[in-house]
């Protein structure tokens, strides 16, 4: 680090950067830094290192370790996909230098960790530019959280969920990569740890990502009020779910639209809360009042109570779908249906504009 550099920096991050070697490079227009990690260097002693506004800028390499992050305005970024954090190559290794004893992110399996509390949220974090593979639980975890913002990040081969939201408002996922984990590419929920009513997610953006390989692409459970929009979606067991149950409010009031549906036809099966899934496109279970229009769906071929195009599909507890409006999508090649209304006893949901060849019942199809 140049003399200048070090006349620069300010406050306790001069003082805890430079006791952990860390490269603290200000920025005169806003006063804050950008904490340089090299290869070797511990990712999470640069973000304890860091205050508010700084950048953790991390320089290509692998890093075997698990990052926990609990400061508002933080923004963690790699150089790309030679950006990679992975877990420890076996238990015991000697890992980065100065990396602290495991985090409660290590501890739960997990990658990436953005975790607040009820009464005090995780603020306008930043992740941008980097690889997370390889954990048994999830590559991003975000709990408690507002204004989350995950951006140009590949997230593959996680145990459970690429990139994961609960309990978090207007979070912002694009231009992501999510590719062969065990459960959700892009899982947005209320809570995975209790039974509740749908939470607001205040307008949480799920857009212009490429999601592949998964259980499911695109999980929205017992939530309200997102958008996912700009999608791709292949090679999934199901392309987008989305899960309600009998709680109040209901899971809705989202926007589906403008996605690219194809070929969803892995095969997963059977679990103690889901039948097996193969083929299917846009699953709605115990929705009220969701948008899915102007999707793209094609080729997604599977002979389990959920295959087809689009289907409505009675909650496993019992909910109903409520309100739902199905209009100007193209959904052609789906088996056994392109549209699929299972629900027969829910109300309101209306099926208008859409060209395919197939619907069960028969007559939903405009061309």
């Amino acid at each position: 680090m140049s003399r200048r550099h070090m006349k620069c920096l300010a406050g306790v991050t001069v003082s805890t950067a430079t006791a952990l070697g860390l490269a603290a490079v200000p920025s005169a227009a806003s006063g804050h830094s950008d904490l340089v990690v090299h290869p070797g260097e511990s990712i999470q002693s640069a973000v304890d290192a860091a205050r508010p506004g700084d950048t953790v800028l991390v320089l290509a390499g692998t890093y075997r370790e698990s990052v926990l992050i609990t400061k508002p305005g933080l923004t963690l970024r790699g150089t790309g996909e030679r950006t990679v954090i992975a877990p420890p190559a076996a238990k015991g290794a000697k890992t980065a230098k100065k990396v602290k004893a495991a985090n409660a992110c290590a501890k739960g399996g997990n990658g990436i960790c953005v975790i607040g509390t009820k009464s005090r949220t995780v603020d306008d974090v930043r992740i941008r530019s980097l690889t997370v593979s390889g954990f048994t639980k999830s590559g991003i975890w975000a709990s408690w959280t507002d204004g989350l913002s995950v951006r140009r990040v590949a997230a593959g081969k996680n145990g459970t969920w690429g990139i994961a939201q609960e309990r978090s408002t207007r979070g912002d996922f694009r231009h992501n990569t999510a590719t062969g984990n065990g459960d959700a590419g892009i899982f947005v929920a209320n809570s995975v740890s209790e039974e509740g009513g749908a939470t607001d997610t205040g307008g949480t953006l799920v857009v212009d990502n490429s999601v592949s390989g998964n259980r499911i692409g695109v999980t929205a459970r017992r939530v309200r009020n997102l958008v996912i929009d700009g999608n791709t979606l292949t090679g999934n067991c199901s392309g987008v779910f989305v899960v309600g149950d009998e709680s109040k409010p209901a899971a809705g009031a989202m926007t589906i639209s403008g996605n690219r549906i194809v070929k969803n036809n892995k095969f997963c099966p059977a679990t103690p809360r889901l039948s097996a899934i193969q083929g299917s496109g846009i699953v709605l279970t115990g929705s009220e009042a969701t948008t899915v229009r102007s999707n793209v769906i094609r080729d997604n071929v599977g002979s389990t109570p959920l295959s087809g195009g689009i289907l409505l599909f009675k909650s496993f507890v019992g909910a109903l779908n409520t309100d739902n409006t199905i209009s100007r999508n193209l959904v052609q090649g789906n088996k056994p249906a392109d549209l699929a209304n299972r629900d027969t006893s829910g109300t309101g949901n209306t099926f208008v504009n859409n060209t395919c060849g197939t619907s069960v019942p028969a007559g939903m199809c405009a061309g």
